[in-house]
């Protein structure tokens, strides 16, 4: 399964060195603030308070830095929930587990999500962009088996399974754009709270 992953907002292998995961770290939030065709290696070797040509030594390329950084973030995503999804819990509650835990990867690898999400339709290289689709689609069949799985135990009413699952991933996926850490709750607080209002409902007089 997947490896830990080191440093809060850059997906990292565990054996690499402490100035790979300080460059990836630095080039998700440069990636997120200015987009791929904004950020140049000069941006990042700067921000890593290094040379250019020690930059290269690691890193050949901008693309291959944040091929890393994006891709890497899509790949890790579908593992990192998965993993926290119990077994032995009813549908429902697998369901609260998934957001919860997207939630989660969101508030660890912050810079990442965005860096990936804001290049998402843009990406100049087409191949990374079918990579990350072909993993999204990984990651929302998984909610919809969920969704179906609590339809087919009577917990939830009979429903699109897939126009649910597009609810549900849009209230996680759009937290990027207001989400302030400095705020009291953490994404997997919001996350409840987002289970609660989809399963529960807004109405005055829906079961709690």
């Amino acid at each position: 399964m997947t490896q830990a992953i080191l440093k809060e907002d850059a997906p990292a292998k565990a054996d690499e060195s402490e100035r790979v995961v300080q460059i990836l770290s630095e080039a998700a939030q440069i990636f997120a603030r200015k987009g791929y065709e904004g950020a140049s290696m000069r941006d990042i070797a700067e921000a890593c308070d290094i040379s250019k040509s020690l930059l290269y030594h690691h890193f050949k390329s901008k693309e291959e830095i944040y091929s890393r950084v994006a891709v890497g973030a899509t790949q890790e995503l579908y593992v990192f929930v998965f993993e926290r999804v119990p077994a032995d819990k009813s549908p429902s509650e697998k369901i609260r587990a998934f957001m919860v835990a997207t939630a989660e990867y969101f508030r660890r690898h912050r810079w990442a999500w965005i860096a990936s999400t804001t290049a998402f339709w843009n990406d100049p290289a087409r191949h990374r962009q079918k990579e990350r689709l072909i993993r999204r689609d990984r990651y929302e069949k998984y909610l919809r088996s969920l969704i179906q799985e609590a339809i087919d135990a009577g917990e939830v009413r009979d429903m699109d399974v897939a126009m649910a699952g597009r609810l549900i991933l849009s209230s996680l996926n759009w937290m990027h754009r207001w989400y302030n850490p400095a705020k009291s709750l953490k994404p997997e607080q919001i996350a409840d709270l987002y289970f609660d209002m989809v399963f529960n409902g807004l109405h005055a007089g829906a079961k709690r």
